[in-house]
């Protein structure tokens, strides 16, 4: 198995406006990839997402779906 290398220094990291305190995450393109950090531990590992992967996990947060983890 290989693994994808990514110089997470060169990324345009983003959090979202909402984001208070820095406790977020932060997410990155990253070649054709998305790429997601934890904002308390920058240096800590970055997870990559396919496109297909990220967009369907922003249509459940849309509709709602995990709402239910707030509670």
């Amino acid at each position: 198995m290989s693994f994808l290398k990514i110089d997470r220094n060169a990324l345009a990291w983003r959090i979202a406006t909402r984001s208070a305190g820095g406790n977020c995450v932060q997410v990155a393109a990253a070649n054709n990839l998305i790429a997601v950090r934890n904002s308390r531990n920058p240096e800590g590992e970055v997870i990559l997402y396919t496109k297909p992967e990220f967009a369907a996990f922003l249509d459940g947060a849309k509709k709602g779906e995990f709402d239910d983890l707030l509670e």
